[in-house]
């Protein structure tokens, strides 16, 4: 090791070692990296869960298979208000077993951090099922089956009063009935909610979820 001098005199000093190089930080680089970490959002403490919930149980109905989804979601009280804690869905169709319990863990850790669940529900609705979607009774549009579990938990939402009902038009509601009386099986992507349901009505190209229509 080459010996140095030191004329001035010793006002500090720092360990450093062989092995590593040590590289200080400016005063502006401690206040970036103070304003970056003011940035990180935490999620919210875990509810700690009662011993009984109460909760209801939707039962879902799918031409994807001849045995029906049962969800149900279990809710718990938080400063006065019903919130969702846990979601379970169950069937005897055994071919979406995997990602259906994927996604009730899923789901639930996000329910019992207590943060604003009501994400979720434009999340799951925006999943496409590449094989096409199907109308459920009274002509809405399902783009998938993980987009029906989305309206299922929106539904819930709306029961316990965390979210406003949509105000829908009676002219939609009528061609969503009439869509569904002649058997329309499959949609196109709308160009104003971009949702798969634009089908053809009357002549005329026509939305069943926003009521966009080419024809006015």
């Amino acid at each position: 090791m080459k010996a140095v001098k030191i004329d001035k005199k010793i006002v500090g000093f720092d360990v450093v070692s062989q092995n590593t190089e040590t590289k200080r930080e400016s005063p502006a680089q401690k206040t970036e990296i103070a304003e970056n970490s003011a940035d990180i959002i935490l999620m919210q403490p875990v509810l700690k869960r009662p011993t009984e919930l109460e909760g209801s149980t939707y039962r879902i109905r799918t031409p994807l298979s001849e045995h029906a989804l049962y969800v149900t979601i279990n809710d718990i009280m938080v400063n006065g208000k019903q919130r969702p804690y846990e979601i379970f869905i169950n069937s005897k169709n055994m071919d979406n077993f995997s990602w259906i319990v994927a996604l009730t863990r899923i789901l639930s850790a996000v329910f019992r951090h207590g943060g604003d669940p009501t994400f979720l529900v434009e999340e799951l609705r925006s999943v496409f099922d590449p094989r096409g979607g199907y109308f459920k009774p009274g002509g809405k549009y399902m783009p998938s089956l993980v987009a029906e579990i989305g309206e299922c938990i929106e539904n819930h939402l709306i029961k316990i009063g965390l979210v406003q009902p949509p105000e829908i038009p009676q002219e939609l509601t009528d061609k969503r009935e009439k869509a569904q009386s002649i058997g329309i099986a499959g949609a196109n992507q709308c160009p104003k909610c971009n949702q798969m349901s634009v089908v053809r009505l009357d002549g005329c190209d026509t939305c069943l979820e926003c009521g966009y229509s080419k024809c006015g």
